[in-house]
């Protein structure tokens, strides 16, 4: 999702530190519900190379609820908020779409799942979104850079609280005290809906 109808992406993430809590800093800052929790699968792809990992670029097939999203994203500029190109496509089958992927030569190599419920202020320009993951809650802010500054200061953080970690990378570092944790980002077995089977590489990022 682009910001202001162009191809570059700027946002940053926040810990909410639990899902009542960033519902509460949401409503008093003005936000308002947009798109109702729905539940995401994501699959990253990559070559058997990693060579998209390898240049910060990011091939990644969504499905959350109806919808199904083949998203590239390119290498993050660095700076203060996470800014990057990012094309989108609709597709209709994401199984299809995902065997079109191994076919040009591509694998799914890493797996993270969430409960995203999207927000905005009225008359706002940006989107706010709150994420339950596996390794917890995060706030992601997306728009421009001033309406970032500003809608994370209503919300109670400061520039040194800013994310600009993919999930992916948010994982491996979750794994690195967690040894027991799986390769992929998912909900334990039984507390969510059935996804897609895991890959077997390293995390390449993801959103």
């Amino acid at each position: 999702m682009t910001a202001h109808g162009s191809n570059r992406e700027i946002e940053i993430k926040l810990r909410a530190g639990s899902v009542e809590a960033g519902r509460r800093a949401l409503r008093r800052a003005g936000f308002r519900v947009t798109v109702r929790r729905v539940f995401e699968s994501n699959t990253v792809y990559d070559t058997s190379a990693g060579s998209l990992r390898g240049r910060g670029e990011l091939l990644r097939l969504r499905e959350a609820g109806e919808k199904r999203t083949l998203t590239f994203k390119g290498p993050a500029a660095p700076g203060r908020h996470k800014s990057r190109e990012e094309l989108e496509l609709s597709v209709s089958d994401a199984g299809t779409m995902g065997e079109i992927l191994i076919r040009l030569g591509m694998a799914p190599v890493f797996r993270y799942d969430k409960y995203r419920t999207e927000y905005c202020q009225p008359g706002g320009e940006g989107v706010a979104t709150l994420d339950e993951t596996p390794i917890g809650v995060f706030l992601e802010l997306e728009g421009s850079a001033p309406w970032i500054d500003a809608a994370a200061a209503a919300l109670g953080f400061a520039e040194e609280d800013y994310i600009t970690a993919s999930y992916g990378r948010l994982y491996l570092e979750y794994r690195e005290s967690h040894a027991d944790a799986p390769h992929d980002m998912v909900f334990a077995e039984g507390s969510r809906r059935r996804a897609p089977r895991p890959g077997r590489a390293r995390p390449a990022g993801g959103k």
